[in-house]
């Protein structure tokens, strides 16, 4: 059985969004999102309406681009990353797995982020000034 060209999902607040496969890499697409076709979006990993991802960008399964983020030219974002609502990713920064930048937060052009930390909303990010979460 061939699979379905859309994928529908209920928010909490019973609204339908629908999401395309991406030709590379078959993450999912909502629509209303840019995605450049040389961009890889990984099984599992979502890109929201509004939110644009420029060329050569990698984004590992499990992420989430949030609604109006903006990914810059070969930036990483890596498994189970999220970037928050209206966030700024530079070109070629990398995100490391898990972290999370919080709603219009930046991150530097070619800056690193280190597994597990958290940028907080509205907060401009370089390497080295980050805040890493406490542990349990």
């Amino acid at each position: 059985m061939p699979r379905k060209k859309y994928v529908e999902i209920e928010a909490d607040d019973g609204t339908l969004h629908t999401y395309a496969y991406h030709p590379n890499g078959d993450g999912l697409v909502e629509r209303g999102a840019t995605v450049d076709a040389s961009s890889r979006i990984a099984p599992g990993a979502y890109v929201d309406r509004g939110a644009r991802v420029a060329r050569s960008v990698r984004i590992g399964e499990g992420a989430w681009i949030d609604e109006d983020a903006v990914i810059g030219d070969g930036a990483v974002i890596g498994s189970a990353a999220h970037i928050g609502r209206g966030a700024v990713v530079g070109t070629r920064a990398v995100i490391g797995p898990r972290v999370k930048v919080g709603a219009g937060a930046k991150v530097v052009a070619g800056s690193t982020i280190e597994s597990d930390a958290f940028v907080p909303a509205g907060r401009v990010a370089r390497e080295g000034q980050l805040t890493r979460p406490k542990a349990a």
